[in-house]
């Protein structure tokens, strides 16, 4: 049983759109403001952050107009590396980053939530086991429960047909574009423009900028997930390069006038001290309405990202288990709604699962990281490894700039894992060790293909 091409350009170009712009646009200013010192610096690390991801989605448009399959880099990485590469990079999202992110974007939208229903945030149960931060007792509040409830419901709407989530996901990008676009226009025709100063206190160096250039990267992150439903979109050696290019310069846009926005109204100081810099900025425009408008955008916000994560996220424990390289019962495909019912559900509830620890999984996601950005580098590179290896496959697209392009993302991929392996090298080590602690998992498996 295949999965179903139901997803047209809309989609395909909401799913980028909607997945990358998440949380972070609100509130990474304020790391790399103190990171570098200067709106100019801000500005530019946005810049090239947005230009490293354009690099990586011209390079995955080759990829995914040639391989249009169910899995996104695991496909790639299978295709130039071996299948033990894209056994990897499943493990990692199955257990750790997809489902990470899609628990933290739970998380963000509860807290927003929490501003209009202040119980979300109490204590529903406390468990006496050391999971809490620093080893304190377990405790799961309202809002957890709250945010379990929505990944669930997401999940359950997600299986009832690719095409109904990708129809949610282009009304909910729609109304957050729209909302941006009010906030940015809210920042600089009404707001006041502060009298021009120096900016603050923090001398630009090597590790700050690259500090910088990681929170912007997370406000980039996401705009590859479109790769892992290639299988259910139509005419994927249009849609998908389109969807890729179109959307990350769409986001790279939307990014660099909403900081226009932000600096605008608000000093380097008041950036610096307040985490929340696009609610502070319609505070000074609009007072705590515009505050307000700001938690509701936010959690429209989350929430496209959220249905995006869970659309495109459950495709890749699909592609390996239908590969032989997971439980055997993810690659399962509903013969009705032609969905991997399975490996929703499963992705769904270890989600779930993460949240109810949240005492742990972000500094589990921190740890992978590191070895994110070496799979996200190798599977960038692909198209150089394909072009020698496999040079008569079906290319409909070519990559932009070849091979200066896929060339530049994988040296910077390089210089932030070297960067964070020398300023972060406990936790380095132990995303490396959560990575191979899938390999015995994968002989298991590999073995159990040759009977």
């Amino acid at each position: 049983m295949e999965l179903r091409r139901d997803l047209g350009t809309g989609a395909a170009v909401s799913i980028v759109i909607g997945t990358v712009i998440g949380s972070g646009i609100f509130l990474v200013p304020h790391d790399m403001i103190a990171r570098v010192g200067t709106p100019g610096m801000v500005f530019f690390i946005f810049v090239f952050g947005g230009l490293l991801s354009l690099a990586g989605a011209l390079s995955y448009a080759e990829l995914a107009a040639a391989l249009p399959e169910a899995g996104g880099e695991y496909v790639y990485l299978r295709e130039a590396y071996g299948p033990m590469w894209g056994f990897i990079y499943s493990w990692t999202q199955m257990w750790v980053a997809k489902s990470g992110s899609i628990a933290t974007l739970a998380t963000g939208f509860f807290l927003y939530l929490a501003n209009f229903f202040p119980p979300l945030e109490q204590v529903f149960l406390k468990l006496p086991l050391p999971l809490g931060p620093n080893g304190t007792p377990l405790e799961v509040k309202y809002g957890q429960i709250f945010a379990v409830a929505l990944i669930l419901a997401l999940g359950t709407l997600n299986y009832f047909g690719v095409k109904l989530g990708g129809d949610v996901q282009i009304a909910v990008t729609v109304v957050k574009v729209t909302l941006f676009c009010a906030i940015i226009v809210a920042g600089l025709c009404f707001g006041h423009a502060h009298a021009p100063e120096a900016g603050v206190a923090a001398p630009l160096t090597t590790a700050g900028f690259f500090a910088a250039l990681v929170a912007a990267l997370w406000a980039y992150d996401g705009w590859n997930n479109v790769s892992m439903v290639a299988s259910e979109i139509r005419e994927p050696q249009r849609n998908l390069p389109l969807a890729l290019i179109g959307g990350t310069i769409a986001v790279m846009a939307i990014y660099l006038f909403a900081n226009w926005a932000y600096f605008h109204v608000l000093t380097a100081a008041q950036v610096a001290a307040n985490p929340r810099v696009a609610g502070e900025m319609m505070r000074q425009v609009l007072g705590a309405a515009g505050a307000n408008a700001v938690s509701v955008a936010a959690m429209i916000s989350i929430f496209a990202a959220l249905n995006g994560s869970i659309l495109t996220g459950s495709r890749v424990p699909y592609a390996a288990a239908r590969d032989g390289y997971f439980f055997h019962a993810v690659a399962y495909v509903s013969p009705r709604f032609r969905t991997p019912g399975v490996s929703i559900l499963a992705l769904t509830l270890w989600s779930s699962v993460l949240i109810a620890l949240s005492g742990g999984y972000k500094e589990l996601f921190t740890y992978v990281i590191f070895a994110s950005w070496i799979l996200y580098g190798m599977a960038t590179a692909a198209v150089i490894v394909l072009r020698i290896k496999r040079p008569e496959l079906v290319r409909p697209y070519r990559t932009m700039g070849y091979p200066f392009v896929p060339v530049l993302f994988v040296f910077v991929a390089c210089l932030l894992v070297i960067s964070t392996l020398r300023d972060s090298p406990w936790e380095s080590m132990k995303g490396i060790v959560i990575i191979l602690a899938g390999l015995p998992f994968y002989y298991y498996w590999k073995q159990r293909r040759m009977y």
